[in-house]
């Protein structure tokens, strides 16, 4: 029976040392994306916004 306990000891251990790497890998890809959005947010805020036009319209001749 010892030897039992034992094989039985060591599957709990495989079995957990399985479960924390999934639990670090969910922690790396919430790092990673976090990181991204943070970095994006970043960039985008000295940028202006989509579809501002200077209004020196008079520069350039009209196109056909």
């Amino acid at each position: 029976m010892p030897e039992r306990a034992t094989r039985e000891y060591e599957m709990f251990e495989y079995e957990m040392a399985i479960a924390r790497r999934a639990e670090l890998l969910r922690e790396a890809d919430a790092y990673r994306l976090a990181r991204a959005a943070r970095k994006a947010r970043r960039s985008s805020r000295g940028q202006e916004p989509e579809g501002s036009v200077s209004g020196n319209r008079g520069r350039f001749t009209r196109a056909a």
